[in-house]
């Protein structure tokens, strides 16, 4: 049985599921503020292109009903005048017909923002599996839903019922008025039910829309085991990455230890720091730092050093100084220039009394460092509570 931590979902979603959410088209959308915005449009035209809109509509009415003896006699001419008529009347409505479909669309993408995928297109066998389908149709979210409609429903029934039995005496005067008066005096009745209509869905879109980012947030919220799966996912296994560091490290201190044999000179301190110096006239500017190590890597670099015979010199506020301050493959700072000179100038001059013949420099060198270089004398000499 799965652990039910696992099936408690109560965290809020993340912001790689939000973005996941969106990219399999789940944003928030809501109905209402969509036919709030539709009839709010239709409703503001009507109100400005009413006059014009009857207007026309009634010259399209009086064109289709006026007949003449040809058109009598020639059946296929009636289609030809219908057609023209349609065509008129589709113009009329055209500009309306645009303004819907732009404000459907602002109304979808103010409610949940812009959005765009194709991924709601591809087939989805699951939607077809009978037991998921139950558990949809008798879910939390659907009985709001249904709930919401049927309520909806309900108010706009009694609605434009009241609305009828106040002005049914109107309604059956336009039937005594002439025909232009009589459109005009529809597209009024119309106008004002419509306006009815409009403020009840606007009171369902100021409810809806909080209603349905309440409900995506809802159903989008994570367990505690799907955010660990998350986090592994984005940050990786800790274990893995622990291994992966671990094979860098091991990598790294390879490479810097097959560059100890070549190197110049090793200075150490006098076990717990070892750094390798290597000088080359030719390709380099400075001597440069090849490899370092602290305890066990100070003595694994110093045993390759005995290994390969190169030089080791104890000078611990040297290699303290180049520990600190560089690191691998780095050139040495210019404030330890001289000191460094001091040392390699040594292994050169013992490199040619063996070459020779001759004994070696009885005493090697002891280089003086800059005290704000040598990590112990800043440390000596930094009061108690300050920090370094």
């Amino acid at each position: 049985m799965a652990d039910s931590s696992a099936q408690d979902k109560h965290l809020p979603a993340s912001e790689r599921k939000i973005a996941k959410a969106r990219e399999d088209g789940q944003v928030a959308r809501s109905r209402d503020l969509g036919h709030l915005g539709v009839l709010g449009a239709g409703v503001a035209l009507m109100a400005l292109l009413a006059p014009a809109i009857s207007g026309t509509a009634g010259q399209l009415l009086a064109s289709g009903l006026r007949f003449d003896a040809a058109s009598v006699a020639d059946p296929a001419s009636m289609g030809q005048h219908l057609g023209a008529l349609g065509v008129q009347m589709l113009v009329l409505l055209a500009p309306l017909f645009a303004v819907v479909v732009a404000v459907t669309l602002a109304s979808s993408v103010l409610c949940g923002g812009w959005n765009f995928t194709l991924k709601p297109l591809s087939p989805k066998f699951e939607k077809i599996d009978p037991i998921s389908g139950l558990g949809r149709v008798f879910s939390g979210q659907q009985l709001v839903q249904t709930l919401k409609a049927c309520l909806l429903a309900l108010l706009m029934g009694s609605i434009a019922a009241v609305w009828l039995a106040q002005h049914w005496t109107q309604h059956a005067g336009l039937l005594a008025m002439p025909l232009p008066a009589a459109l005009a005096a529809a597209a009024d009745l119309v106008l004002s039910g419509l306006m009815l209509i409009g403020g009840l869905l606007a009171v369902f879109a100021i409810v809806d829309v909080p209603l349905e980012r309440h409900l995506l947030q809802r159903r989008l919220r994570m367990s505690a085991e799907e955010m660990k799966k998350e986090f592994k996912e984005v940050e990786g296994n800790a274990e893995i990455k622990g291994r992966l560091r671990q094979r860098m490290r091991e990598l790294s201190n390879r490479r810097m230890f097959s560059a100890v044999p070549m190197a110049d000179l090793v200075v150490m301190n006098p076990s717990h720091y070892a750094v390798a110096l290597k000088y080359d006239e030719a390709t380099m500017a400075a001597p440069r730092v090849v490899a370092k190590g602290a305890d066990l890597l100070a003595l694994r670099i110093r045993d390759l050093a005995h290994e390969h015979r190169v030089p080791v010199l104890q000078a611990p506020p040297l290699a303290r100084a180049l520990y600190a301050h560089t690191e691998v493959d780095q050139e040495v700072p210019a404030r330890l220039f001289s000191a460094v000179a001091q040392v390699l100038a040594w292994v050169y001059g013992l490199r040619d009394a063996v070459a020779n013949g001759r004994s070696a420099a009885a005493e090697p060198p002891q280089p003086e460092v800059p005290a704000d270089l040598d990590p112990q004398h800043v440390a000596h000499n930094t009061p108690a509570g300050t920090a370094t």
